[in-house]
């Protein structure tokens, strides 16, 4: 099953809403300068742009060939991990509001439960206030159960604190 981001839009109703997939995105591992365009991620398919041909740039070099390949596979899989959070974050700076998350096997039913949600009174459907924070533990079992905190750590998540 899989994880949707609900975005609504600054204006407008829910029906403007977007609906981001959580998960590994192909196309951005493939061709992630085409991806953010497509998505209207300027800065972010400049700045993978620029990494690119810098990372082309070092290739170019006598014994670094090896490297460079490396590192445009790395590159490549960076983006397509963190290609959907980035779109999130796009989104958030554009004035975007997190509804929430939703989890459905396909698109069309995370658009049910969204509008199901949203027609619903229960407070569960349509959660207003952040998750309460998590108990503080000393060691690796505290820094393991932070849901705060991104995988990689580079990038945080919309409504994370």
């Amino acid at each position: 099953m899989a994880s949707y981001m609900v975005m609504e839009p600054p204006e407008g109703g829910p029906e403007q809403a977007i609906l981001v997939r959580d998960g590994f995105a192909l196309l951005a591992f493939i061709m992630p300068f085409l991806w953010f365009l497509w998505h209207r991620m300027w800065l972010e398919a400049l700045a993978a742009l620029a990494a690119a041909l810098l990372i082309a740039a070092l290739g170019t070099l006598e014994g670094w060939s090896a490297s460079a390949t490396v590192a445009s596979l790395c590159l490549s899989l960076f983006l397509a991990l963190e290609a959907r959070n980035l779109r999130v974050a796009m989104l958030t700076r554009r004035g975007w509001r997190e509804w929430g998350v939703v989890d459905a096997t396909t698109r069309d039913e995370a658009e049910t439960r969204y509008m199901a949600g949203l027609l619903s009174d229960e407070p569960e459907a349509r959660r207003e206030t952040p998750l309460p924070a998590l108990r503080e533990t000393p060691g690796p079992a505290r820094i393991a159960s932070r849901a705060s905190e991104p995988a990689l750590g580079l990038f945080t998540y919309p409504g994370a604190r």
